[in-house]
Protein backbone atom coordinates (compact mmCIF):
# COMPACT_ATOMS: atom_id res chain seq x y z
CA UNK A 1 0.00 0.00 0.00
CA UNK A 2 1.13 3.59 -1.18
CA UNK A 3 0.95 6.37 1.22
CA UNK A 4 -1.42 9.05 -0.49
CA UNK A 5 -1.31 12.29 1.40
CA UNK A 6 -4.64 13.42 -0.55
CA UNK A 7 -6.44 10.71 1.71
CA UNK A 8 -4.43 10.93 5.21
CA UNK A 9 -1.96 13.26 6.75
CA UNK A 10 1.79 11.92 7.45
CA UNK A 11 0.69 13.14 11.01
CA UNK A 12 -2.30 10.92 11.40
CA UNK A 13 0.12 8.09 10.05
CA UNK A 14 2.04 8.44 12.69
CA UNK A 15 -0.64 8.71 15.50
CA UNK A 16 -1.45 5.25 14.21
CA UNK A 17 2.22 3.95 14.00
CA UNK A 18 2.60 4.77 17.86
CA UNK A 19 -0.82 2.62 18.47
CA UNK A 20 0.33 -0.35 16.95
CA UNK A 21 3.72 -1.07 18.62
CA UNK A 22 5.60 -1.28 21.95
CA UNK A 23 8.18 2.13 21.20
CA UNK A 24 10.53 1.56 24.52
CA UNK A 25 10.96 -1.68 23.10
CA UNK A 26 14.97 -1.66 21.94
CA UNK A 27 15.03 -5.81 21.41
CA UNK A 28 12.14 -6.21 19.27
CA UNK A 29 8.61 -6.99 19.67
CA UNK A 30 6.57 -8.98 22.00
CA UNK A 31 7.70 -12.49 21.41
CA UNK A 32 9.85 -11.10 18.14
CA UNK A 33 13.14 -10.88 19.39
CA UNK A 34 16.22 -9.11 17.58
CA UNK A 35 17.33 -6.20 16.02
CA UNK A 36 14.95 -6.86 13.03
CA UNK A 37 12.51 -6.29 15.12
CA UNK A 38 12.79 -3.77 16.34
CA UNK A 39 10.72 0.02 16.03
CA UNK A 40 11.55 2.24 13.46
CA UNK A 41 10.34 5.44 11.38
CA UNK A 42 11.82 6.49 8.10
CA UNK A 43 11.80 9.63 6.96
CA UNK A 44 11.81 10.78 3.19
CA UNK A 45 12.20 14.55 3.61
CA UNK A 46 13.34 17.20 6.07
CA UNK A 47 9.73 17.78 7.00
CA UNK A 48 8.92 14.26 7.56
CA UNK A 49 11.84 14.17 9.85
CA UNK A 50 10.71 17.33 11.95
CA UNK A 51 7.03 15.96 12.32
CA UNK A 52 8.68 12.19 13.46
CA UNK A 53 10.47 13.83 15.68
CA UNK A 54 8.09 16.48 17.08
CA UNK A 55 5.86 13.35 17.14
CA UNK A 56 8.22 11.07 19.41
CA UNK A 57 8.83 13.39 21.73
CA UNK A 58 5.33 14.50 22.63
CA UNK A 59 4.72 10.97 23.40
CA UNK A 60 7.38 10.79 25.15
CA UNK A 61 6.06 13.72 27.28
CA UNK A 62 2.72 11.99 27.89
CA UNK A 63 3.43 9.97 30.06
CA UNK A 64 1.96 7.02 28.64
CA UNK A 65 4.40 5.12 28.58
CA UNK A 66 6.83 4.31 31.85
CA UNK A 67 10.17 3.99 29.74
CA UNK A 68 11.82 6.14 27.70
CA UNK A 69 10.84 6.17 23.91
CA UNK A 70 13.43 4.07 21.44
CA UNK A 71 12.08 4.36 18.62
CA UNK A 72 14.56 5.44 15.58
CA UNK A 73 14.31 8.25 13.34
CA UNK A 74 16.28 7.54 10.87
CA UNK A 75 16.64 8.49 6.72
CA UNK A 76 14.67 6.23 3.67
CA UNK A 77 17.40 4.24 2.11
CA UNK A 78 16.18 1.22 0.45
CA UNK A 79 13.18 -0.63 0.64
CA UNK A 80 12.32 -4.21 1.27
CA UNK A 81 9.76 -5.45 0.00
CA UNK A 82 7.97 -8.32 1.69
CA UNK A 83 7.57 -12.17 0.56
CA UNK A 84 4.25 -12.69 -1.13
CA UNK A 85 2.66 -14.71 1.78
CA UNK A 86 3.07 -11.33 3.96
CA UNK A 87 0.98 -9.64 2.16
CA UNK A 88 -2.63 -8.57 3.40
CA UNK A 89 -1.84 -11.67 5.60
CA UNK A 90 -4.26 -10.25 8.31
CA UNK A 91 -6.91 -10.46 5.35
CA UNK A 92 -5.75 -13.60 3.67
CA UNK A 93 -4.97 -15.63 7.10
CA UNK A 94 -7.32 -14.17 9.30
CA UNK A 95 -7.59 -16.95 11.99
CA UNK A 96 -3.88 -17.03 12.36
CA UNK A 97 -3.47 -13.53 12.15
CA UNK A 98 -5.67 -13.24 15.21
CA UNK A 99 -3.87 -16.00 17.47
CA UNK A 100 -0.98 -14.46 17.19
CA UNK A 101 -1.52 -11.12 17.80
CA UNK A 102 -3.29 -12.12 21.37
CA UNK A 103 -0.85 -15.19 22.38
CA UNK A 104 2.04 -12.53 21.42
CA UNK A 105 0.71 -10.26 24.00
CA UNK A 106 0.26 -7.38 21.46
CA UNK A 107 -3.77 -6.93 21.86
CA UNK A 108 -3.38 -7.36 25.58
CA UNK A 109 -0.52 -4.63 25.67
CA UNK A 110 -1.84 -1.99 23.65
CA UNK A 111 -5.64 -2.35 25.12
CA UNK A 112 -3.90 -1.79 28.53
CA UNK A 113 -1.81 1.72 26.89
CA UNK A 114 -4.37 3.06 25.17
CA UNK A 115 -7.95 1.88 26.44
CA UNK A 116 -8.73 5.85 28.10
CA UNK A 117 -7.42 7.36 24.93
CA UNK A 118 -9.50 8.69 21.83
CA UNK A 119 -7.27 11.89 21.32
CA UNK A 120 -3.58 12.48 19.06
CA UNK A 121 -0.48 11.29 20.82
CA UNK A 122 0.65 15.12 22.35
CA UNK A 123 -2.04 14.52 25.21
CA UNK A 124 -1.30 12.60 28.22
CA UNK A 125 -3.47 10.38 30.15
CA UNK A 126 -4.91 13.11 32.41
CA UNK A 127 -5.16 15.55 29.31
CA UNK A 128 -8.77 14.60 28.59
CA UNK A 129 -10.31 18.41 28.40
CA UNK A 130 -10.24 18.12 25.04
CA UNK A 131 -10.46 14.57 23.89
CA UNK A 132 -10.56 13.75 19.98
CA UNK A 133 -13.74 11.03 19.45
CA UNK A 134 -12.80 7.88 17.55
CA UNK A 135 -14.39 8.18 14.23
CA UNK A 136 -16.95 5.84 14.35
CA UNK A 137 -18.10 8.68 16.70
CA UNK A 138 -16.91 11.67 14.32
CA UNK A 139 -18.89 10.18 11.24
CA UNK A 140 -22.14 10.46 13.77
CA UNK A 141 -21.93 13.90 15.06
CA UNK A 142 -20.77 15.73 12.32
CA UNK A 143 -22.09 16.66 9.40
CA UNK A 144 -20.96 16.04 5.89
CA UNK A 145 -18.89 19.03 5.38
CA UNK A 146 -17.71 19.31 8.90
CA UNK A 147 -15.98 16.13 8.48
CA UNK A 148 -14.56 16.31 5.04
CA UNK A 149 -13.17 19.79 6.16
CA UNK A 150 -11.90 18.27 9.45
CA UNK A 151 -10.88 14.81 8.72
CA UNK A 152 -9.64 15.10 5.06
CA UNK A 153 -8.63 18.57 4.68
CA UNK A 154 -11.44 19.98 2.78
CA UNK A 155 -12.45 23.06 2.61
CA UNK A 156 -16.02 24.35 2.24
CA UNK A 157 -17.30 26.95 -0.30
CA UNK A 158 -16.56 31.09 0.23
CA UNK A 159 -19.44 33.27 0.95
CA UNK A 160 -21.59 30.07 1.68
CA UNK A 161 -20.65 28.81 5.10
CA UNK A 162 -22.02 29.69 8.64
CA UNK A 163 -19.76 32.45 10.12
CA UNK A 164 -18.27 34.15 7.28
CA UNK A 165 -19.89 37.56 8.16
CA UNK A 166 -20.57 37.06 11.53
CA UNK A 167 -20.04 39.49 13.64
CA UNK A 168 -21.47 38.83 16.62
CA UNK A 169 -19.11 38.77 19.82
CA UNK A 170 -17.56 35.47 21.28
CA UNK A 171 -15.29 32.80 20.32
CA UNK A 172 -14.89 29.86 18.15
CA UNK A 173 -13.76 26.52 19.27
CA UNK A 174 -13.10 23.36 17.32
CA UNK A 175 -16.05 21.50 16.42
CA UNK A 176 -14.43 18.56 17.94
CA UNK A 177 -13.37 18.78 20.67
CA UNK A 178 -14.11 22.03 21.84
CA UNK A 179 -10.78 23.48 22.34
CA UNK A 180 -10.87 27.48 21.95
CA UNK A 181 -9.32 28.71 18.87
CA UNK A 182 -10.35 32.34 17.91
CA UNK A 183 -12.06 35.52 19.07
CA UNK A 184 -14.18 38.02 17.24
CA UNK A 185 -12.50 40.52 18.51
CA UNK A 186 -9.51 39.41 15.87
CA UNK A 187 -11.76 38.46 13.21
CA UNK A 188 -11.97 41.12 9.69
CA UNK A 189 -13.44 41.00 7.07
CA UNK A 190 -10.60 39.84 4.37
CA UNK A 191 -13.25 39.79 1.19
CA UNK A 192 -12.58 36.07 0.91
CA UNK A 193 -15.53 34.31 1.87
CA UNK A 194 -14.34 32.96 4.79
CA UNK A 195 -13.81 33.78 8.32
CA UNK A 196 -10.48 35.44 8.86
CA UNK A 197 -8.68 35.91 12.03
CA UNK A 198 -5.21 38.33 12.59
CA UNK A 199 -4.28 35.86 15.44
CA UNK A 200 -5.22 32.70 17.30
CA UNK A 201 -7.13 33.08 20.54
CA UNK A 202 -4.92 30.38 22.40
CA UNK A 203 -1.43 29.32 20.51
CA UNK A 204 -1.28 26.36 22.76
CA UNK A 205 -4.47 25.19 20.48
CA UNK A 206 -3.29 25.66 17.36
CA UNK A 207 -0.16 23.69 15.07
CA UNK A 208 0.99 25.39 11.97
CA UNK A 209 3.19 22.79 9.44
CA UNK A 210 4.08 23.42 5.69
CA UNK A 211 1.34 22.12 3.12
CA UNK A 212 2.23 21.58 -0.61
CA UNK A 213 -0.83 19.70 -2.05
CA UNK A 214 -1.78 22.50 -5.14
CA UNK A 215 1.75 23.02 -5.98
CA UNK A 216 2.26 25.68 -3.92
CA UNK A 217 3.83 25.85 -0.71
CA UNK A 218 1.71 27.33 2.13
CA UNK A 219 1.25 26.89 6.00
CA UNK A 220 -1.61 25.18 7.12
CA UNK A 221 -3.40 25.68 10.10
CA UNK A 222 -4.48 22.72 12.81
CA UNK A 223 -6.19 22.47 16.31
CA UNK A 224 -3.33 20.30 18.73
CA UNK A 225 -5.68 18.22 20.44
CA UNK A 226 -7.88 16.99 17.46
CA UNK A 227 -5.55 17.38 15.25
CA UNK A 228 -7.89 18.81 12.95
CA UNK A 229 -7.68 20.82 9.93
CA UNK A 230 -8.55 24.70 10.44
CA UNK A 231 -7.72 26.12 7.17
CA UNK A 232 -4.43 28.26 6.27
CA UNK A 233 -2.47 31.50 7.11
CA UNK A 234 -1.42 33.85 5.42
CA UNK A 235 1.17 36.64 5.24
CA UNK A 236 -1.62 39.41 4.04
CA UNK A 237 -3.55 40.55 6.86
CA UNK A 238 -3.76 44.07 8.33
CA UNK A 239 -2.31 44.92 11.60
CA UNK A 240 -0.50 44.19 14.39
CA UNK A 241 0.03 40.91 13.13
CA UNK A 242 -0.03 41.39 9.46
CA UNK A 243 -1.18 37.62 9.66
CA UNK A 244 -4.71 36.37 7.83
CA UNK A 245 -5.54 33.13 9.18
CA UNK A 246 -8.32 31.69 6.90
CA UNK A 247 -10.75 29.12 8.85
CA UNK A 248 -13.81 27.10 7.32
CA UNK A 249 -16.27 27.55 9.35
CA UNK A 250 -17.55 23.90 9.03
CA UNK A 251 -14.43 23.49 11.69
CA UNK A 252 -15.68 25.87 14.32
CA UNK A 253 -18.69 26.32 16.61
CA UNK A 254 -19.48 29.74 17.77
CA UNK A 255 -19.78 30.41 21.39
CA UNK A 256 -21.92 33.87 21.56
CA UNK A 257 -20.42 36.18 24.76
CA UNK A 258 -23.45 35.74 26.89
CA UNK A 259 -23.26 32.30 26.63
CA UNK A 260 -19.30 31.49 27.88
CA UNK A 261 -20.24 31.12 31.31
CA UNK A 262 -22.86 28.34 30.72
CA UNK A 263 -20.78 26.68 28.54
CA UNK A 264 -17.65 26.71 30.53
CA UNK A 265 -15.44 28.87 28.87
CA UNK A 266 -16.34 31.84 31.59
CA UNK A 267 -12.28 32.74 31.49
CA UNK A 268 -12.62 34.64 28.10
CA UNK A 269 -15.65 37.14 29.55
CA UNK A 270 -13.06 39.72 30.64
CA UNK A 271 -11.87 39.88 27.07
CA UNK A 272 -15.41 41.44 26.26
CA UNK A 273 -15.63 43.76 29.16
CA UNK A 274 -15.39 46.62 27.15
CA UNK A 275 -18.67 45.63 24.92
CA UNK A 276 -21.07 45.18 28.01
Amino acid sequence: MRYDPARVTYRKLLDVFWRHVDPTDPGGQFVDRGSQYRTGIFFHNEEQKVLAEQSKEELDQSGRFDKLIVTEIIPFSKFYRAEDYHQGYNKTCPVPYKSYRFNSGRDQFLEKVWRDSKTGIGESKKDTKYSRPGDEVLCQTLTPMQYEVTQKAGTEPPFKNEYWDNKKPGIYVDIVTGEPLFSSLDKFDSGTGWPSFTKPLDTDNIMEREDKSLFTVRTEVMSKHGDSHLGHVFSDGPMPTGLRYCINSASMRFIPKENLEKEGYGQYLKLFQEDR
